[in-house]
């Protein structure tokens, strides 16, 4: 574990941190739901589940608005400095990017929604494997950030090479289906914007680790290479 918040902050600023804190752990659990349901929703060809999810992105989109308030009336209030200001902002970049994976949720599902019952739904199996690597990267992400832990936000960080790998090996084989069937590419596509939706998930999952590591050690690394970051989060001495 790499830093807590009051072990830095004092008082009722700490207390206004940790609050938000809080509230950035709530929306990632809603978020959390959202992704799994949706999954659910594929695997089980649910209906009703897949417009559940959908109707329900007012929730996670209702808790940034509350987080970014709360944030600009902290900034106001108590002019933060140091690593006041830097929990701050990193904790508006990650609901930043929490919101983000609820509209690529939502994406999901309405793009699965037209592969149900008919030919091609025999595709969302595979999307099924790579839907849980993005879910457990998800949990590992909001997980670093409960715990203050770099190093377990730079394991995050890594697996997003797995996702990566398993995004191209089903692009490669739906663009092969639809070179061997070209009536079906319209369908096929929508699987293709499914798998894209995982993709970019994984992506913000990466990002939501980059901003606890800068959280944590004041270090931006969104540019940096995986050497540079190991180097930077090795224990000196």
């Amino acid at each position: 574990m790499d830093l807590k918040i009051d072990n830095h902050i004092s008082g009722q600023f700490g207390r206004e941190l940790e609050s938000m804190v809080s509230h950035v752990l709530d929306m990632g659990g809603i978020v959390e739901k959202q992704l799994n349901q949706a999954l659910q929703a594929i695997s089980n060809e649910d209906e009703k589940l897949a417009h559940k999810v959908i109707q329900e992105d007012y929730k996670i989109n209702a808790y940034e608005i509350m987080i970014d308030q709360e944030c600009a009336r902290l900034i106001a209030k108590r002019q933060p400095a140091a690593i006041d200001l830097r929990i701050v902002l990193a904790i508006v970049k990650i609901i930043a990017d929490l919101e983000r994976i609820g509209d690529e949720t939502c994406r999901l599902v309405k793009a699965a929604l037209e592969q149900f019952n008919n030919s091609e739904q025999r595709f969302l199996v595979d999307l099924d494997h790579m839907g849980q690597q993005v879910l457990k990267m998800f949990k590992g992400a909001l997980d670093s950030l409960a715990r203050m832990d770099s190093l377990a936000a730079y394991e995050v960080y890594k697996q997003d090479k797995k996702i990566d790998v398993a995004y191209e090996a089903i692009t490669r084989q739906l663009m092969t289906h639809m070179m061997e069937d070209p009536r079906a590419i319209p369908r096929i596509m929508d699987v293709v914007w499914s798998t894209r939706s995982l993709e970019r998930i994984g992506d913000r999952c990466q990002n939501i680790s980059e901003h606890v590591i800068y959280l944590i050690k004041g270090k931006d690394v969104r540019h940096s290479s995986t050497e540079q970051i190991e180097a930077m989060l090795k224990p000196k001495g």
